[in-house]
């Protein structure tokens, strides 16, 4: 029984950022927000929630005298990370200065410090709006658009971190279409891809978008390409929107569709044996309709920050696209519990039904306040604490 069962304001104003979760934390790379400086070159940020006390807090940033200044990847969006071990694989993303990368950089959890690995095989070109997922200890790359060529790419890379090398997949069958800003999901040995900014140029930009809403699987075992028949309730095309697997069911949320001006807030649900798709009512007040924001999985519950949306939700039914002074960025969490244990469903009914919570204990009375999802209370209201 899925819950929304935590909201609370404060944490990094974010979007098109890039994080994981490892351990008990989850590590929330880069990604822009509106109104800030990037016209200058400076070291990406690095933001740590701790998920046990809900408290954000922003890793001390390195000196352009220090000697580890360079291993430090500039300030970007639309990159990726993915984790291996205990350690955060940052890959592609640009900025409005320096333009797309294609250098990988690592950040090692333990000690809290970059380094760039060396690395060999043929590296794919600098791009934006690309997945990555892990799969059998390689990365595999797809997608994206390409910077220096100027196009869309359906390709797909992989980087074996075993070798430390790159290598690129020469795939088998009809691969799924050029796009950005999709989703890639591993489940087993197989890649899922939904969603995504395609356009009626297939490689090339011409402002003809298209928000394809089919299931594409890539098999790693033979490097090919599937396109299965799907049935159930299928969720309209969207990007920017967020994808997790959990115990079985792949999970798509949010999101936003160009065409129809439309932000989401909707969750489903798609069950890859069946390839059957279904849409999932979540109890609690979740997030409002969002594109762009950050989602990680640690055991039964799902972190949810960041992003963007309208400042007023009624623009979006005129269908007139929007400008960056009609969206509004977020700095909340929202936690989406898939198991909530007896003592939080309490807690819940407490607030539900108004009931009075003066006598319980203070540190009670907190989780009470964080369960409150019309609240402003926030144990992260200092960022840096």
């Amino acid at each position: 029984m899925q819950r929304w069962t935590i909201h609370l304001e404060g944490g990094p104003k974010r979007v098109n950022h890039a994080a994981v979760a490892i351990g008990d934390s989850i590590f929330s790379f880069g990604g822009y927000c509106t109104g800030e400086d990037y016209d200058t070159t400076r070291p990406m940020d690095v933001y740590i929630l701790d998920t046990l006390s809900l408290r954000w807090r922003l890793l001390p940033g390195i000196p352009i005298n220090h000697p580890d200044y360079d291993l430090v990847p500039y300030q970007r969006y639309g990159h990726t990370a993915v984790a291996v071990s205990d350690c955060a694989y940052i890959w592609g993303g640009r900025n409005d200065k320096d333009g797309a990368c294609n250098i990988l950089y690592c950040f090692d959890t333990g000690m809290m410090k970059w380094n760039k690995p060396a690395i060999n095989g043929p590296i794919p070109g600098a791009r934006d709006g690309h997945s990555a997922c892990v799969i059998s200890n390689k990365m595999y790359i797809f997608g994206g658009y390409e910077e220096e060529i100027d196009r869309f790419s359906n390709d797909v890379h992989a980087f074996d971190f075993t070798s430390m090398q790159w290598i690129s997949v020469k795939a088998n069958g009809t691969p799924a279409r050029w796009r950005d800003f999709h989703t890639a999901t591993a489940v087993g040995s197989t890649m899922f891809v939904f969603g995504g900014r395609s356009d009626d140029g297939g490689d090339v930009f011409t402002n003809n978008e298209i928000y394809c809403n089919k299931i594409q699987t890539f098999d790693t075992s033979s490097n090919t390409w599937y396109e299965p028949v799907v049935s159930g309730t299928i969720p309209p095309g969207r990007r920017s929107h967020s994808a997790f697997y959990y115990e079985g069911h792949l999970y798509i949320f949010g999101g936003y569709n160009g065409i129809h001006e439309n932000h989401y807030s909707d969750m489903h649900r798609l069950e890859p044996g069946k390839m059957k798709w279904s849409k999932v009512k979540v109890k609690g007040q979740g997030p409002c309709p969002r594109r762009r924001q950050c989602c990680c999985r640690i055991e039964s519950c799902i972190y949810l920050f960041g992003g963007t949306s309208p400042k007023n939700p009624q623009m979006t039914a005129t269908h007139i696209p929007l400008a960056e002074t009609d969206l509004t960025d977020h700095s909340d969490l929202y936690v989406l519990d898939f198991s909530p244990s007896l003592k939080v469903l309490c807690e819940l009914a407490v607030l539900e039904y108004k009931q009075d919570t003066s006598f319980l204990p203070m540190n009670i009375r907190w989780e009470l306040a964080a369960m409150t999802t019309n609240n402003n209370i926030s144990r992260s209201s200092n960022t840096t604490g």
